[in-house]
């Protein structure tokens, strides 16, 4: 079956503040049977030659996010990748729910950084639903990445009760009329939100018809352990669980979501470190961009980070 892709007007796109990159596309298969390929729009700034800092956003944000984070990193000489998830910023939008799966998130990304990329030697750093897919990512293919940071997001395997901040969210994504995106963002940040920051933020969505991905995301997080992602979840945890390579978690200290996720990464991933982003809500890129820069740069580089548990 053809799935229905929407793609986002490029002069929604012109004009954002703090946002002078070059847009650069990579064409994935949209689905197993359907002949047509979807785009995945990212980022590639700093020196080709350097191993790839990949940095992931999660919903219902987009590589924007990442504005603050990108030049501190390309200014110490590192390379950095950040793409756009199908349904969001400047990659294609399948505009149909059901043409959304954990999967199909899963597989697309691993054509475009895997297949397209061909990316290795990776510094991945994950939030959100970027922290889920690009988990799975390095279960898939961990001799790629050199080492992982991980930040207000988990690893859900549908056998623990999710907490009641995330099901207020997930009935709220479904369940309401405005889906204000802009809006959203900022109620997930500590600190107040300039308005055409948030604009930057809605400007991958002309309209409703757009945010399709972004209203059915939480309803793929694993909520049983019957769910249809549980026991790729289960599997990944068991890479984790002998990944042998530098691990850090740098959760913020104002997620009401992600409190405490840290813990499960630090129990189950062998050497896994651990540093408290401070004055941070759930989107701590927007909150703490250069100070992240430059946990991550740290932690790369070997140098010393202050470990709080």
């Amino acid at each position: 079956m053809t799935v229905k892709l929407l793609r986002t007007p490029d002069d929604r796109f012109a004009g954002l503040p703090d946002w002078p990159f070059r847009p650069r596309y990579a064409e994935v298969p949209a689905a197993p049977d359907d002949p047509q390929t979807l785009r995945i729009h990212y980022l590639d700034e700093g020196p080709a030659d350097s191993p790839p800092v990949l940095l992931m956003h999660g919903e219902p944000s987009w590589s924007y996010l990442y504005r603050h984070v990108i030049p501190p990193l390309v200014a110490r000489g590192h390379r950095v990748i950040a793409p756009d998830l199908a349904g969001f910023g400047r990659s294609d939008k399948p505009a149909g729910p059901g043409d959304y799966s954990y999967a199909a998130h899963v597989g697309w990304m691993k054509s475009a950084l895997f297949d397209v990329l061909d990316l290795r030697d990776i510094t991945f750093f994950g939030q959100d639903w970027g922290g889920l897919i690009g988990l799975r990512l390095v279960a898939g293919d961990a001799a790629r990445f050199a080492r992982v940071v991980v930040a207000n997001t988990g690893l859900p395997t549908g056998d623990q009760e999710l907490t009641q901040a995330f099901g207020a969210w997930l009935r709220f994504a479904a369940e309401t009329q405005n889906f204000d995106v802009g809006a959203i963002v900022s109620m997930g940040c500590a600190n107040p939100m300039p308005e055409q920051v948030r604009a930057a933020y809605d400007a991958p969505f002309p309209d409703d018809t757009y945010k399709a991905g972004a209203r059915v995301f939480p309803s793929l997080v694993p909520a049983s352990p019957q769910d249809p992602a549980a026991a790729d979840q289960r599997r990944a945890w068991q890479v984790l669980a002998g990944f042998g390579r530098p691990f850090l978690t740098a959760f913020s200290d104002g997620d009401p979501i992600t409190a405490g996720g840290e813990r499960a990464f630090l129990r189950s991933v062998p050497g896994a470190r651990s540093i408290t982003i401070t004055g941070a809500g759930h989107f701590l890129q927007e909150d703490a961009g250069p100070r992240l820069a430059a946990v991550i740069a740290a932690f790369i580089e070997g140098q010393d980070i202050e470990e709080t548990k």
